[in-house]
């Protein structure tokens, strides 16, 4: 998969503030932004977890320690599937 770089200007103690490593931080930013997108239905679920870097099953078990639905379909659209089925 191609990457795009993308750089962000951060305050210069942030690493110090945090406690943690350039990688660190990448990877929290990348995470966040995944999840932030997969709520905002702006990308699929398989796209949130390689935009995190993280197998589809490890995107989808971060999101359930953090009590985040893994399905974001409304209980109308469920059944509207359902019914399609029959």
């Amino acid at each position: 998969m191609a990457m795009q770089t993308i750089n962000i200007e951060l305050p210069a103690d942030i690493l110090l503030t945090l406690n943690e490593s350039v990688e660190e931080l990448k990877k929290r930013i990348k995470i966040s932004l995944a999840v932030q997108l997969y709520l905002q239905q702006k990308v699929t679920i398989g796209k949130a977890a390689q935009i995190a870097e993280l197998s589809r099953l490890q995107f989808e078990t971060l999101l359930s320690k953090n009590k985040i639905p893994i399905s974001l379909l409304e209980l109308d659209e469920v059944l509207q599937e359902v019914n399609k089925l029959k």
